[in-house]
């Protein structure tokens, strides 16, 4: 057993979480999600009590938009809806109410582990379900280009993953569809820079990422789409009812839902928009990839250059007898949540909004120290 020893590797009484899974939130929104929790401030009211048919939920759900609609300068021909059930239950929305014939075909990118889970539900939907592109063969290590796709012009939408947390792979822009409704699972990069959300029929985001506590789903949808959802579907599945009611058709995450707002706020005040917040995405994911790229094979990053994420590093050591004490010996140090996804295992540091780059600095740093420690093994 590899012992790990972080004696050249100053201690600090930090913590850093680099999870995939629930990602951070800033310490100001935490804090203020600690007073709302025993009065959302002016109100009397416990932000976990809050009735959902009250003027202060409606006043919470109506900022929560607006904020959302000035990050991204939303067209005001598209509605944006607070649900719940995660991604994961988009997966199966999605086809049910934008399938409308399943005489149509349904065009689906397949470029690691989450879209593949959408495709599976999408083909429980239907049998008419065209795969334009898939990265499996090559072990999900790049996105597509352009010219490797071709999108039915007959379909009646596309869905692709703007970023894939497990693998670490993610596209620099949107998918170019012409007259087809795009439509995108951006849960793991969703706020984290600006999007021109007049190029997607249908955005969505779950919340445990980048935008606020786990619980609330963000969905952006066009206008138009709503025309053509069918008649036969499950109420609570339908967009329809939920856009007419304003998010409360059913009881809403309130609090979660209170959590995105807070994190809008301080998108908007103390990051000042999404342009500044994509270059700290960009200074934070550099600092890892020069790592990684310098450290002559020591650290192996698993995406190809081209399709890096700026959200997700993902990668590998040297030999797999490494990767234990590293994991083991960054606990120490107060850096934690960096093991792999089950599917993939290896090491992966999630770069989240909320992850300061001093966070990002400090990782760097260990990653240095533990190769030149280890260098010879």
């Amino acid at each position: 057993m590899i012992q790990a020893s972080s004696n050249s590797i100053a201690t600090y009484p930090l913590l850093y979480n680099f999870a995939g899974g629930v990602g951070l939130l800033p310490p100001k929104v935490i804090s203020e999600a600690q007073q709302a929790i025993l009065e959302v401030p002016g109100t009397g009211i416990s932000a976990l009590v809050i009735n959902h048919r009250s003027q202060l939920c409606r006043d919470i759900l109506d900022e929560t938009e607006k904020n959302i609609r000035t990050l991204l300068n939303v067209p005001d021909n598209y509605r944006i809806l607070f649900l719940q059930g995660g991604a994961s239950l988009q997966f199966s929305m999605i086809p049910m109410n934008l399938w409308v014939s399943k005489n149509q075909p349904v065009d689906y990118i397949v470029s690691g582990y989450w879209s593949t889970k959408a495709l599976k539900e999408a083909e429980i939907e239907g049998k008419n379900v065209n795969i334009i592109w898939n990265g499996k063969a090559q072990k999900f290590v790049r996105v597509p280009s352009q010219h490797e796709y071709k999108i039915d012009p007959d379909a009646a939408y596309v869905h692709y993953c703007s970023n894939e947390t497990v693998e670490g792979l993610q596209f620099a822009e949107p998918l170019e569809t012409r007259n087809v409704p795009l439509v995108c699972d951006m849960s793991s990069d969703f706020l984290a820079k600006p999007v021109d959300i007049s190029k997607y029929g249908l955005v969505y985001a779950h919340a445990q990422k980048n935008i606020g506590a786990a619980g609330v789903t963000v969905v952006i949808i066009r206008d138009d789409l709503l025309e053509c959802i069918p008649d036969n579907i499950p109420t609570v599945l339908d967009y329809r009812p939920h856009v007419e009611m304003k998010s409360i058709y059913n009881t809403p995450p309130v609090f979660a839902i209170y959590v995105v707002l807070l994190v809008t706020r301080w998108l908007l005040n103390d990051i000042g928009g999404l342009a500044n917040m994509a270059e700290q995405s960009q200074r934070k994911a550099a600092m890892l990839y020069k790592v990684i790229d310098q450290s002559e094979g020591f650290y192996r990053g698993h995406a190809q250059v081209d399709s890096r994420s700026l959200i997700n590093v993902v990668f590998n050591l040297a030999t797999p007898d490494l990767e234990t004490p590293f994991i083991a010996a960054a606990k120490q140090l107060g850096i934690i949540g960096l093991e792999g996804h089950r599917s993939l295992g290896g090491i992966r540091a999630s770069l989240y909004d909320s992850m300061p780059i001093d966070g990002a600095q400090y990782l760097q740093n260990f990653m240095l120290e533990f190769q030149e420690q280890f260098k010879n093994y």
